[in-house]
């Protein structure tokens, strides 16, 4: 095994690196699908689903910075256009949602994607002994499992 100047081994991280990309890929979809919720939601619910879509926005946004930031500690290139994000995505792309039930949807199946990846990330750098891309994830998760239940109580339906 080599290893790299953080203790790693280097062929571990660098699939460690190209699952966090994949990662990376469904999370600037999600933060893409918020920003439009939050731009083109009507109705009733506008001024409260407004505000709380916004805040999801900016905590995707900054778990985007944290997941590029991490692969960079890993030492690649973490990826960086559209073409790259849309190809590698597995969440579902909301286009001209404007109803607050399937805007709510849109997130729960947004972040049950989301789970999935971080999940299989995070069996992957426990096995790597990569405390840091471990932390990470377990944090991710422990919150984005809150927001399911919470978006599902919104909707009237269980976990």
């Amino acid at each position: 095994m080599t290893f790299n100047s953080i203790g790693l081994d280097k062929n571990t991280t660098k699939l460690l690196a190209e699952d966090l990309n994949n990662l990376l890929a469904n999370y600037q979809i999600y933060y893409q699908n918020l920003r439009g919720i939050h731009w083109n939601i009507k109705g009733k619910r506008f001024f409260d689903l407004h505000v709380k879509f916004e805040e999801l926005y900016t905590d995707a946004n900054l778990k985007v910075d944290e997941i590029a930031e991490r692969i960079l500690t890993l030492g690649t290139t973490p990826l960086h256009t559209f073409e790259d994000y849309i190809s590698n995505a597995k969440v579902p792309v909301g286009k001209n949602i404007s109803q607050d039930e399937n805007a709510v949807r849109l997130i729960v199946d947004s972040l049950t994607e989301l789970l999935k990846i971080e999940r299989d990330l995070l069996d992957k750098s426990g096995e790597a002994n990569d405390e840091g891309t471990n932390a990470i994830m377990s944090g991710f998760i422990t919150e984005q499992e809150k927001t399911v239940w919470m978006m599902k109580a919104w909707l009237n339906e269980t976990v």
